[in-house]
């Protein structure tokens, strides 16, 4: 793959990092087609960038819209170069107060949204023989906190379901990053990008103290992120996963270390279920 006029599928491009990524990259000279819910949050892409980008609405988990949608995209461009899956909200609420509709609605479009949208777009990079599959993750799909424990819960299958796809699809010459970004500026704390669900009393206290505690994170600036993003894509082996941001890697490792130095503890009785080999 070149590095040089490659099209990129886009899924939540009207705002946060799918919008920035997709004007970064329309910018760069490459092209894009960009896709989201509301045809009109990204028509003015159009007006700006003209036939290097097409716009297309896309509810992913609508799965015959996707395949209809990616199909248009491959015959519009002639190839699809990078397929980003980027669109996905968070679900607000502690673990009691989400009802099982919110919960499947989340994982609908965090998981399954993500999942039809490569099962749309394999044949195509199979076929090329090259390609490179990209998912906005988080941070926390390593890691996990009270009240968005839903929304961790579905970084955590997607990044599952991407190390697992990384396997199976590099016999094909395909690629696939798991992009994690920290906090950022992004629109995602917006009412568009969350949806809460009706508080319980006895979390209220617990709550507000959490939420108080994500309006004091240090949070980048999602303008910054496009060069870091070209640097991976462009690559000759890019990584599984890609941090984006100066404070991943060091919650990452705390936690992991958290979790070893239990596991170590724990080690003489979970060696002594092992019982004799058979």
């Amino acid at each position: 793959m070149t590095q040089q006029n490659r099209v990129w599928f886009i899924t939540g491009a009207s705002r946060g990092f799918g919008r920035v990524w997709t004007e970064a990259a329309l910018e760069r000279g490459d092209k894009v087609v960009a896709t989201a819910r509301k045809l009109e949050s990204i028509s003015v892409l159009n007006e700006k960038y003209g036939d290097r980008v097409l716009t297309l609405e896309l509810d992913v988990t609508n799965a015959d819209q996707v395949k209809e949608v990616v199909k248009k995209a491959h015959e519009h461009f002639g190839k699809l170069d990078i397929v980003l899956n980027n669109a996905g909200y968070s679900l607000v609420g502690t673990i009691e107060e989400a009802d099982t509709d919110e919960i499947r609605a989340l994982y609908e479009t965090n998981i399954l949204g993500p999942v039809n949208v490569v099962k749309a777009g394999l044949p195509i990079l199979r076929e090329q023989g090259y390609g490179h599959i990209l998912g906005t993750s988080s941070n926390l799909g390593h890691i996990t906190m009270p009240v968005i424990g839903y929304y961790s819960s579905s970084k955590w299958a997607f990044e599952a379901i991407y190390e697992s796809l990384a396997l199976e699809v590099k016999q094909f010459g395909i690629k696939v990053t798991i992009i994690e970004p920290g906090a950022y500026a992004t629109e995602f704390g917006s009412q568009e990008s969350l949806k809460f669900s009706e508080g319980m009393e006895v979390y209220s206290n617990f709550k507000a103290e959490f939420i108080k505690g994500l309006q004091n994170l240090e949070r980048g600036n999602p303008e910054a992120t496009p060069q870091a993003l070209f640097k991976m894509v462009d690559s000759e082996n890019p990584p599984l996963r890609f941090n984006l941001g100066s404070s991943n890697l060091e919650w990452t490792k705390s936690v992991y270390a958290d979790r070893i130095a239990v596991w170590e503890e724990w080690d003489e009785v979970s060696r002594s279920a092992q019982g004799e080999s058979k």
